[in-house]
């Protein structure tokens, strides 16, 4: 098919189950919930790895962390690693980057063409965990301010950053329709709502005025910590910060307030989409980077391989090519970059590092693969936590802690941990083999302790003196914009116009 521009919609810690198009009942999503009901749904999508960084490299790579060393929120990726950007670029698209992407070191790029926005979040390794210390709680990781102080607001940091990267967006879009560039884009739009803090514009927050916002299903009276989930526990002081009923009601509201308002913004891209006649010439694909607990379990954020923590949303719109329907086979981020490739007409890549397959067949309804890999490598672990989900079966692995398997057909909460029952001893050997085969876990975790310590070494010395800071600081040139002496007056107005005024 001929290329078609592709718009990538990304929000950030958003679990699929707050949405309607995942059988939510609370939310307000008109325009998420339009593109579902036109596109194809993925009901069972997952993050390589429930933390942002990790989640986003692997995602941009097709590649799982431990191959291309995303260990965590503070590991650069490797300028060598080729993401969708340089795929799409070397085949005629126009690359383009709006919004967060926690891209590490000094290339902040890595394949797009151009990039809007700076980043929310640092680009250097000051937030590297240390497991040689893992006692040690530090200043940067999540605690439970966001919940303990969530309710309405008129400005955040996050707020400003996302208006900012809308405005943005919208404006390319029309600079987009404007130029004599022919070449298709791929536009990536990424938001850091509804992620933590959990605060809200006071619109946003009424909209859920007297609506019953619904509790945690699954308490942690009826839950016993596994040691990852203990870990995360101290590790952002959930116990130290003991949170009310009133305060997680206030949490989930603003949480509900919050993807209200992602839907917003999405309208507002989706509508400038329309106004430059490329609506229909555009496929559009919504995403998160990974979930959010939500106080399920009594755990907030992420760092675990939950349902609420690794499961995201995955919506794929272009209802000329593919009908609407619902997929229920098991895929996961690393399929998007082989899926944009043919989705652009090009060759699939050839890397054999690539660990995902492209989701072609599922959007066409020939069936497709059903199974997903995952790694955690990042804070509160003490070892490499591998995961296998296939079929209904959820497989957690670490040298550090007990395994732990679930059928998510009968337990979807995964409250019945299927280790000790004697009928599935057979599926765990060969579970237990598959992890030996596919990971030198020893190996890997040398590998994360030494990146951690070289990475906090650095942090250290670039500190020391006059630092140079690896931040993304997007370019203005102000003698091209507006009213300028490179183009005669009536000629700047008439490209600027749109559409272009036509005299007979």
């Amino acid at each position: 098919m001929p290329q078609k521009n592709i718009l990538i919609l990304m929000a950030d810690q958003l679990n699929p189950r707050y949405l309607s198009a995942y059988g939510d009942v609370t939310g307000k999503t008109p325009h998420i919930d339009r593109l579902a009901k036109e596109g194809v749904v993925f009901d069972s999508a997952y993050c390589n790895s429930p933390l942002c960084a990790p989640s986003r490299f692997a995602l941009m790579t097709g590649q799982l962390p431990s191959s291309i060393g995303a260990f965590d929120n503070a590991c650069e990726l490797s300028a060598d690693k080729p993401t969708w950007a340089h795929y799409l670029r070397a085949v005629g698209y126009h690359t383009i980057l709006a919004g967060k992407m926690h891209f590490c070191g000094p290339d902040q790029l890595h394949g797009f063409e151009e990039r809007l926005t700076t980043d929310i979040y640092p680009a250097d390794f000051g937030w590297t965990p240390d497991w040689q210390q893992p006692h040690k709680r530090l200043e940067w990781y999540h605690n439970m301010s966001s919940v303990t102080d969530a309710g309405p607001c008129v400005r955040t940091n996050q707020l400003d950053f996302d208006d900012e990267v809308v405005a943005v967006t919208r404006q390319k879009l029309f600079d987009l329709a404007r130029t004599r560039d022919a070449r298709p884009f791929c536009l990536t739009v990424s938001l850091t709502h509804p992620h933590d803090p959990f605060a809200i514009a006071q619109k946003y927050w009424d909209l859920f005025e007297g609506v019953d916002i619904p509790t945690p299903r699954v308490t942690r009276e009826r839950t016993e910590d596994d040691p990852q989930s203990a870990r995360i526990r101290a590790m952002c002081a959930m116990d130290q910060q003991p949170v009310s009923a009133t305060q997680i009601q206030r949490a989930r509201r603003a949480y509900y307030g919050s993807i209200a308002y992602v839907d917003e913004q999405f309208g507002l891209i989706l509508q400038t989409l329309k106004d430059i006649g490329q609506a229909d010439n555009t496929i559009v694909v919504v995403m998160s980077d990974h979930g959010e607990m939500l106080g399920e379990r009594g755990l907030w954020y992420k760092m675990n391989f939950f349902e609420g923590g690794c499961r995201v949303p995955l919506i794929v719109h272009s209802p000329a090519e593919f009908a609407a329907k619902r997929v229920s086979q098991s895929v996961s981020h690393v399929d998007l970059l082989p899926t944009l490739l043919e989705l652009a007409g090009a060759q699939p890549a050839s890397d054999p590092q690539l660990a995902g397959r492209s989701l072609l067949p599922h959007l066409r309804g020939q069936g497709g693969h059903d199974a997903v890999i995952g790694e955690y490598l990042g804070e509160g672990a003490l070892a490499p936590i591998v995961m296998i989900r296939r079929g209904p079966y959820k497989f957690v692995h670490s040298p550090a802690d007990p395994d732990q398997l679930y059928d998510l057909s009968r337990d979807p909460d995964e409250l019945h941990n299927l280790v000790a029952d004697p009928s599935q001893a057979t599926r765990l050997v060969s579970l237990r083999q598959e992890v030996a085969e596919r990971w030198d876990l020893a190996d890997l975790q040398r590998q994360v302790l030494r990146s951690q310590h070289n990475r906090r070494l650095i942090d250290a010395a670039q500190n020391q003196g006059q630092a140079i800071s690896w931040d993304y600081q997007p370019h203005q040139d102000a003698s091209r914009r507006y009213v300028r002496k490179h183009i005669p007056l009536d000629d700047i107005e008439a490209m600027s116009r749109y559409p272009h005024v036509v005299h007979s």
